[in-house]
C-alpha cells in the first residue's frame, strides 16, 4: 500500500537521481563560464548575457514540464519514464555542450546558445518529473522526510565527485590527445556524463509510484492552475523557500570577497594529514558544504520527533541569531568565524530537505480538498520559483557591492569591508526572518496531515471499490 515503508535500495535508488543532476549542474556552475572564455573563446560579458537569457527560458519552461509530467500515462507511472526517455539525451546533449567547432565568434555564440538551452531543456524534462517522483512514492510523512534526506545527501555527493574527477580527467585526455585541452575537455566530461546517465537509469529501474490520484481522468489545466492559486499553504511555503534561498545566496555570493578583503585571502592552513595547504577561503566553503550534509542527516529524526514546522522553525531561528553574532567576530577570530560557518551552515541545510517534503504534503492536501492531484505541477512551480530565489539572492549581492562602492582588486574603504560583512550576517539575516514569519503561518503539521492521509486512502479504496464493484 502507499504508506508502507520502503527499502533502503529504494531509497538509495531515489538518491541517485540527485547524484546524476548536481554532477552536472556542479560542472556549469564553476567551470562553464571558465570553459566558454578560456577554452572556447568566448567574450564574457556575451556569456554573461547568455546566462541570463537562457536562464529565464528555463525557469518558465519548469511548469511546462510539471503540466506535462501530471497528464503522462505509462506503465511505469507518471514520472519514472522521464529518467528512463531522458537520461541519454541529458548525458548527449550535456557532452555537447563541451566540444568546440571551429566556428567564429557568432557562430560559436550561437553554437553556445543552441547547446546550451537545449541543455536547460532537458534538464528540466528530467529534474522536474524526479522532484515531484518524491510525492508518489509513499504517502507516509515520515518516508517522505528520509526520501528528501537521501535525495539532499546525495546531492552533495554528486557535486564532491564532479569536482574531485573533473580537473584529473581533462588533464588525462589533454595529455593522451597530444596537449589539446579542448579534446581533453571533451572527453573529461563524456566520462562524467556517462555517469549521470547510470545513475539516471539507476534511480528509473530501483523506485516506484505508489500514490495514485483517486480519479484518472485528466483534469485541465485552468483547473490545475486554480486550484494552485487557491493553495494557501503552497503561498506561505513558497514565500519561505525563496526567503530562505535568498539567506543562502547572499552568505554563498560573499564569502570569498569577505576573506580576499577583509580577512586576507593570503593565510592558509596546514593539513599535515595529507600533507598540503588550502587557503582560508576553501576552508570555509568545504566547512560548510560538510556541515549542510549533516544538517540533512539530522533532520529526518528532528522532524519525526518535533514535526516538520516546528523542526523548520528553530533551524531558521537558529540561522539567524548565529548570523547576527557573525557580523561580531573580529578579523583575526579565524576559529569561531568558521565554528560560525559550521553552525549556520548546519542550520541551512536541514531546511531543504523539509522544504520539498512539504511540497510533497501540499500535493496531498491540494488532492483532499479538490478532489484533483497535480503533483508535478506543484513540484515545478516550486522548483521555478527556488530558481528565482537563487536569481534574487545573486542580484542583491552585486546590488550590495556596487552601493557600498566595491572596486575590485584594490583595498576596500572601511564602508566596504561593513558592507561585505553585513552581507554575511545582517542580511541573510532578514532573509531567515521572513522565512520565519512565514513558515509561522503553515497551517499543514502532523496531526493535519494525518487526517488528509487518512482520509485520502479511504477515498482511494473507495474509489477502487466503486469501479471494481
Amino acid at each position: 500500500m502507499a504508506t508502507e515503508k520502503l527499502r533502503l535500495q529504494e531509497k538509495i535508488g531515489y538518491g541517485f537521481g540527485d547524484l546524476a543532476s548536481s554532477m552536472f549542474w556542479k560542472i556549469f556552475g564553476m567551470y562553464l563560464l571558465f570553459f566558454y572564455t578560456d577554452i572556447f573563446g568566448l567574450p564574457a560579458a556575451a556569456v554573461g548575457t547568455m546566462f541570463l537569457v537562457t536562464r529565464i527560458w528555463d525557469t518558465l519552461f519548469d511548469p511546462v514540464v510539471g503540466v506535462l509530467a501530471d497528464r503522462t500515462r505509462s506503465r511505469w507511472g507518471k514520472f519514472r519514464p522521464y529518467l528512463l526517455w531522458f537520461a541519454l539525451p541529458f548525458g548527449i546533449i550535456g557532452t555537447v555542450m563541451f566540444i568546440t567547432p571551429g566556428f567564429n565568434t557568432t557562430g560559436k555564440l550561437v553554437y553556445a546558445y543552441l547547446t546550451y538551452s537545449l541543455m536547460m531543456g532537458v534538464y528540466s524534462m528530467i529534474n522536474v518529473p524526479y522532484a515531484s517522483l518524491l510525492g508518489v512514492m509513499s504517502a507516509n510523512v515520515r518516508e517522505r522526510n528520509i526520501l528528501s534526506s537521501f535525495r539532499m545527501v546525495f546531492a552533495f555527493i554528486g557535486s564532491f565527485i564532479a569536482l574531485l574527477l573533473i580537473e584529473p580527467l581533462v588533464g588525462f585526455f589533454t595529455g593522451s590527445s597530444g596537449g589539446n585541452t579542448q579534446t581533453g575537455w571533451t572527453l573529461g566530461v563524456m566520462v562524467i556524463a556517462i555517469l549521470c546517465v547510470l545513475f539516471f537509469l539507476g534511480c528509473f529501474f530501483l523506485t516506484r509510484e505508489r500514490v495514485k490520484p483517486i480519479s484518472t481522468k485528466n483534469d485541465s489545466l485552468r483547473d490545475d492552475i486554480r486550484d494552485l492559486v487557491g493553495n494557501r499553504p503552497w503561498w506561505i511555503l513558497l514565500g519561505a523557500g525563496i526567503a530562505a534561498l535568498i539567506f543562502n545566496s547572499i552568505r554563498d555570493g560573499a564569502a570569498v570577497y569577505y576573506f580576499k578583503y577583509f580577512v586576507r585571502s593570503d593565510i592558509t592552513v596546514n593539513l599535515p594529514l595529507v600533507g598540503t595547504a588550502i587557503t582560508l577561503t576553501t576552508l570555509y566553503l568545504v566547512l560548510g558544504q560538510a556541515f549542510n550534509i549533516i544538517g540533512i542527516i539530522i533532520v529526518t529524526p528532528l522532524s519525526n520527533r518535533f514535526g516538520k514546522k516546528m523542526t523548520y522553525l528553530g533551524a531558521m531561528v537558529a540561522a539567524t541569531l548565529f548570523s547576527l553574532l557573525f557580523f561580531f567576530l573580529h578579523k583575526e577570530s579565524i576559529g569561531w568565524i568558521m565554528v560560525m560557518q559550521c553552525l549556520i551552515s548546519m542550520c541551512a541545510g536541514s531546511i531543504f530537505p523539509l522544504l520539498w517534503s512539504m511540497y510533497a504534503d501540499i500535493a496531498d492536501y491540494s488532492e483532499w480538498k479538490t478532489g484533483r492531484r497535480a503533483t508535478g505541477l506543484i513540484f515545478s512551480s516550486s522548483s521555478m520559483s527556488q530558481k528565482f530565489g537563487w536569481t534574487l539572492g545573486g542580484a542583491l549581492t552585486g546590488w550590495l557591492l556596487g552601493y557600498y562602492g566595491f572596486k575590485a582588486n584594490v583595498i576596500q574603504t572601511e564602508d566596504v569591508q561593513t558592507g561585505i560583512r553585513l552581507m554575511l550576517s545582517f542580511f541573510p539575516a532578514i532573509g531567515t526572518l521572513f522565512s520565519v514569519v512565514f513558515i509561522s503561518l503553515y497551517p499543514l503539521n502532523e496531526k493535519h496531515m494525518h487526517t488528509i492521509t487518512s482520509e485520502l486512502k479511504d477515498r482511494r479504496m473507495q474509489y477502487r471499490t466503486d469501479q471494481n464493484p
